[in-house]
């Protein structure tokens, strides 16, 4: 018996002895396909941190084709990526207005109503300003059916107000692109930013809107038609005669400047006088040749109604940077498991908007306990570890100065165009300032620019590399609260 039990005490001995090799064996095999996974993950983000590189050498090339491009679309028309479109704003308020204006601002998915008291000496008395959110089906549905909705707003705001329709000018501020005839009409040219009321395109937006203003009883017509980017540099050239251009970083991105009207070759016709005129860039159709679209932005394109279509836009602006964002944690939970198994979330597009992606990147928490919370509420992923919340933030920071520095590009290559860069423009040396330093300003709004501290950071950095410190401390950007509202009232009072 003592035999036999000693025998079988060796065979469970060596038993054991297996099973717990076993066991490392498992348990190293399940460790190195973990790291193996997560390294998967990690290249995902290393991947995307080199396509997304925009070293300044690249930046100054930016700058030298939309420069080019600006000058080609003043030339013909459709001769360039930039469509350069004339705004018949040849006058910008001078601080002598006074009186009580109106305006609509249309740019979004929710638009404002406004009314703003002028005095004399660029002094605005008395503001008001209302926001009202535009039903999705109005989006896509039947123009008289927006514009009826939008000009019965307008009505209650103005009864609300205690004010008096009968013969008031009306600035109307649409962020569309838009083919102007005049400085009180224009044809919309296309929809953007997920607008799709296709009986409008080819129309007169104005006229459109004034007949929905008759419609409603309302005894008053659009004077002054502008883009988003107008009305901000009316408001900024009423406080400051040194404002040159506007810039809007928000949900859509796009900028306007004050040219010469002798170079504006393709609209002579339209020209009255021989001094300056605003230009429309409707920068974001560019699509810079010398930065290579990510598997993220050609996926993201071919979601959308065109495949390039405003592909500036869609690198820079709001409603785009959390969508390029979600695409890539898509592929990291594609490659690996950091998400761990609910990520059917990431599947929806739009989810993650920019003030999320905003919120991520600048929470400095030390266990990031506002990237988890987000990434739980909106994206239903559910403890997620502290490491991938850190790749996370590592993703956001990567698109968020991809586009902040690119919106630097263009903002230099305007300044540029008008000669405000440096004696040596259109080259990729070190600027220098000649002569007596001039003062540049540019107005500039949008909820991406105004609310995202870290985008500020970048773009300001890359102003600085591009330009050099010399240059770049001449150069001011000025927000706009409320700018192409406010300014769209201006424009009324000016052209009144």
């Amino acid at each position: 018996m003592g035999g036999t039990a000693a025998v079988w005490l060796r065979v469970a001995a060596v038993g054991c002895a297996a099973v717990a090799c076993a066991v490392a064996v498992d348990m190293a095999t399940r460790r190195g396909m973990a790291w193996c996974r997560w390294y998967r993950a990690v290249a995902v983000v290393r991947d995307l941190e080199e396509r997304c590189a925009t070293p300044t050498e690249q930046l100054q090339r930016v700058v030298n084709s939309l420069a080019v491009e600006m000058f080609a679309g003043l030339v013909t028309e459709g001769g360039s990526r930039v469509r350069m479109l004339l705004t018949c704003v040849d006058a910008l308020p001078d601080g002598s207005e006074e009186g009580v204006y109106y305006a609509i601002d249309l740019g979004g998915t929710s638009f404002r109503v406004l009314k703003v008291e002028l005095g004399a000496g660029s002094t605005i008395i008395n503001q008001k300003v209302e926001h009202q959110s535009i039903p999705e089906n109005l989006t896509k549905g039947a123009s008289d059916d927006l514009f009826n909705f939008i000009a019965s707003a307008l009505k209650n705001f103005i009864a609300r107000e205690g004010g008096e329709d009968e013969g008031r000018a009306l600035g109307f501020t649409f962020s569309f692109p838009v083919r102007h005839s005049s400085i009180s009409s224009g044809s919309l040219i296309q929809w953007t930013k997920e607008f799709s009321v296709e009986e409008t395109v080819g129309k007169d937006v104005a006229q459109c809107l004034n007949e929905a203003l008759v419609r409603n009883g309302l005894n008053m017509k659009v004077n002054v038609l502008v883009n988003n980017t107008v009305g901000t540099l009316a408001l900024g050239h009423y406080y400051d005669k040194d404002t040159v251009a506007a810039v809007i970083i928000g949900a859509g991105t796009n900028a306007c400047y004050i040219e010469r009207n002798d170079v504006i070759v393709k609209s002579l016709d339209l020209l009255t006088n021989p001094g300056r005129t605003v230009v429309n860039v409707e920068w974001g159709s560019y699509r810079p040749p010398q930065i290579a679209l990510t598997p993220y932005d050609i996926c993201f394109n071919k979601e959308t109604q065109s495949y390039y279509d405003q592909g500036f836009e869609k690198m820079i602006s709001g409603v785009y940077l959390g969508e390029i964002a979600r695409l890539v944690f898509q592929k990291m939970a594609q490659e690996s498991d950091v998400f761990g198994a609910a990520v059917d979330g990431l599947s929806t597009p739009f989810i993650l908007r920019a003030p999320y992606l905003a919120a991520i990147r600048e929470d400095d928490s030390p266990d990031l306990r506002e990237v988890g919370r987000i990434l739980e509420e909106h994206l239903k992923m559910q403890d997620v570890p502290l490491k991938t919340r850190r790749l996370v933030v590592i993703v956001c920071d990567i698109i968020t100065r991809r586009a902040a520095r690119l919106a630097a590009a263009a903002i230099v290559a305007i300044l540029q165009k008008i000669g405000c860069d440096g004696t040596l423009c259109g080259t990729s040396r070190v600027r220098t300032m000649k002569g007596v330093r001039k003062r540049t300003v540019v107005a500039i709004e949008g909820g991406l620019f105004q609310g995202y501290s870290v985008f500020r950071e970048y773009l300001d950095e890359a102003l600085t590399e591009i330009l050099g410190e010399e240059i770049a401390a001449t150069v001011s950007l000025r927000v706009m609260e409320e700018g192409s509202g406010v300014g769209a009232a201006l424009l009324a009072a000016a052209y009144s």
